[in-house]
């Protein structure tokens, strides 16, 4: 009964679409999904076509060739464990099961521990790019093990998206490490997507632009040194008009931003490894203050502050837009330090393998945060594959210096006229203490030991030292 070439679990947006995918690049697929009927429904969809419908996971295994390769794309956590559990019985060694969604990496690096003694391979795999990346072309990060990417090579550079660099797929690394890229991927899409959201607040707010206006800008933005996936998305989703009232449909949107996890989980890990992520963080804490909404609402009626053009002074409005972009510009190489600076120490962590170079290289195209920056970023880790914060670079250096004095005008207008800036501001701080060589920490350490007895290192000598303070 075998003819398919590659199997998929999970006909939901993501599953179907890659499944369109892979079989419009000439390779047979088998179907499987929990409620049979949508396996009918998308053989019904797609007549003509190599799919074969199956209804169990005996069915499954019997019409695809060995080693099977079968991606799951279902949801994260318990649905992944029962999954495995049943489907396991009619694998055999060197098969390869993938699980494409956003699973905690923790959890794929058990679950390849306890498939690898029956000689199954469990493949971790971030997919970004949303449905139409999965339908046309994402950026794929797989873990697993060498062999297992040795198989699966042909069919996930088939249907990645492709740039200038190749296609945008490489092996990151071992058990869990495409999951833990995937997840710091995440992370810096919710710094990116803050940046630009508080940016887009300075124009409405401080310059009183109208939203087709900031669309304009960021129009603008988007042929420059800002061009984006993100930022060209925002332009078209400020154009768009509510049919009901009228009004930009943005202005419409209720300003409560919800979040699946990964965000979250980047700042945890950061955490337990001790990297510094503050705009990951800030970001996270936006959204969480979104959440406020009636707080807010009430605070606003009875909490007074300056009004939002307080601190333009009367400046030239092309001269704030100027400065907003150079902030955005600076502020997004920071977020992407951080996480490359927290992909660094997991691999250390953990015992994996990761080229910067190629992360950034499969970034630039496909996924949600690709941008013309990954260019200078792939080309600093390329330079120095060991480069310990993306900032050390003398290139991305130079870019930095030159937009710090729009960043900081930008971070001081909007102070004065009472603008939060969560992440620019964090972005800022983490610049200049990283390039501080002596820290207030001193006299947090100093506090530590007079209060707690914690002890210290003095400077000119090793060792914990007491003192009675």
């Amino acid at each position: 009964m075998s003819g398919a070439r590659f199997g998929v679990i999970g006909l939901g947006t993501m599953g179907r679409n890659l499944a369109l995918n892979i079989e419009s690049r000439g390779v047979p697929v088998a179907v499987w999904n929990l409620e049979t009927a949508w396996v009918d429904d998308f053989l019904r969809d797609h007549p003509g076509q190599a799919f074969t419908g199956t209804k169990s996971f005996e069915e499954l295994a019997a019409s695809l060739e060995r080693p099977r390769r079968i991606l799951m794309m279902i949801p994260a956590g318990k649905p992944v464990d029962q999954t495995i559990e049943k489907i396991k019985p009619v694998l055999e060694a060197g098969d390869i099961l993938i699980d494409g969604g956003n699973s905690w990496f923790e959890d794929t690096r058990r679950r390849e521990a306890a498939l690898r003694p029956s000689g199954i391979h469990y493949v971790g795999c971030g997919v970004s790019g949303g449905e139409e990346g999965a339908r046309y072309g994402p950026s794929i990060m797989p873990g697993g093990s060498p062999e297992s990417w040795t198989a699966l090579k042909d069919v996930l550079e088939a249907i990645a998206a492709r740039t200038d660099a190749g296609p945008c797929v490489t092996h990151v690394g071992t058990d869990g490490a495409g999951h833990f890229v995937k997840m710091v991927h995440n992370g810096i899409e919710y710094g990116d997507m803050q940046l630009i959201a508080e940016s887009w607040d300075v124009l409405r707010r401080g310059l009183g632009m109208s939203a087709a206006e900031t669309a304009d800008v960021f129009d603008g933005w988007n042929r420059g040194r800002l061009e984006s996936f993100l930022v060209e998305l925002t332009a078209r989703v400020c154009r768009v008009t509510d049919p009901e009232t009228k009004q930009p449909l943005v202005d419409v949107v209720l300003d409560k931003a919800g979040q699946k996890g990964t965000g979250r989980w980047t700042t945890q890990v950061a955490l337990d490894l001790g990297v510094s992520v503050p705009t990951i963080a800030a970001a996270l804490d936006a959204r969480g203050m979104s959440s406020l909404k009636d707080e807010r609402v009430q605070a606003s009626g009875l909490l007074n502050g300056p009004a939002p053009t307080a601190g333009f002074g009367g400046a030239d409005r092309q001269a704030v837009i100027a400065d907003l972009e150079a902030a955005l510009y600076a502020a997004r190489i920071c977020d992407y330090a951080q996480g490359m600076a927290l992909i660094r120490a997991g691999a250390a962590k953990y015992g994996w393998t990761i080229d910067l170079a190629e992360i950034g290289r499969i970034w630039k195209g496909g996924c949600i945060i690709r941008a013309q920056l990954l260019d200078p970023v792939r080309n600093a880790f390329k330079t120095k594959p060991d480069l310990a914060n993306l900032l050390l670079d003398p290139a991305i250096g130079d870019l930095v210096e030159s937009a710090q004095g729009g960043w900081r005008q930008t971070v001081a207008r909007t102070a004065v006229s009472g603008i939060p800036l969560p992440a620019h501001t964090s972005a800022l701080a983490y610049f200049d203490s990283y390039r501080t060589a002596r820290l207030p920490q001193s006299l947090t350490q100093a506090q530590r030991d007079a209060f707690g007895a914690h002890t210290y290192e003095r400077v000119d000598r090793p060792g914990p030292v007491h003192s009675d303070w």
